[in-house]
């Protein structure tokens, strides 16, 4: 085994995480399209959805495991003397037992995409009128916030968006590939990306502060179902 048979192996591991993450965002996706067929939040399709994320939170967490534990253990074997490349692999599998024995299932709870598609779900299920009585203040102010900043049109691209990115810092939305290249452009001329939206103070935008509104993105196709777009 060579290390840089390992960076190759680490490299395919974190395209497969990608692919995880396309899939959690597939189920999520399919737990809206139940909501809006079915009027409801807690059918038992949506909790076997739900055990489905879950797991995909398990696979992303292992990988990230693995990753680190690789990564601790070639540091350790770059200061040794070669015939130490013979133990790499039983000090990665220790060093990656340990680190799993530490994940928790409130850890997987608490991946981004697993608390996003509860909350997806929540939002989608009362914006279509199927507020749980207990929670109905909470609510509806959460529906009166969506509807303020609901707007289809992207400030880039002024077209209606396909693939809408929330920025979490200032939760005004983009279309994907329009912010997605804009800040690859600003990064090239190592230039910081400004909000787009006429008065907003956000001056640094960052990828890793946008993540994928599949609420939003739903609620566009609609509309376009609606007005008779396609």
């Amino acid at each position: 085994m060579s290390l840089s048979s390992v960076q190759s192996t680490l490299s395919t591991l974190k395209s497969c995480q990608a692919d995880i993450g396309s899939c959690m965002d597939m189920i999520s996706d399919v737990a809206l399209g139940i909501v809006e067929a079915q009027g409801m939040d807690n059918s038992p399709a949506l909790k076997k959805l739900e055990e489905m994320i879950l797991e995909c939170s398990r696979l992303d967490r292992e990988i990230n495991c693995f990753v680190e534990s690789v990564d601790e253990m070639t540091a350790q074997v770059r200061h040794e003397p070669p015939e130490a490349m013979v133990q790499l692999r039983n000090s990665v599998e220790g060093r990656f037992s340990e680190l799993m024995a530490g994940v928790s299932d409130a850890d997987l709870q608490r991946h981004s995409k697993v608390v996003a598609f509860k909350d997806n779900v929540r939002k989608y299920a009362m914006q279509a009128g199927q507020t749980v009585a207990e929670n109905e203040e909470e609510l509806d102010e959460d529906i009166a916030v969506t509807q303020s900043q609901t707007n289809f049109i992207c400030p880039l691209t002024q077209v209606e968006m396909v693939n809408p990115m929330k920025n979490k810092k200032c939760n005004h939305y983009y279309d994907q590939g329009a912010v997605l290249e804009m800040i690859k452009a600003k990064q090239k001329n190592k230039k910081k990306f400004r909000c787009p939206k006429v008065g907003c103070g956000n001056i640094d935008v960052k990828q890793s502060d946008l993540e994928l509104d599949l609420v939003m993105k739903r609620m566009i196709q609609n509309h376009k179902r609606q007005s008779g777009k396609t």
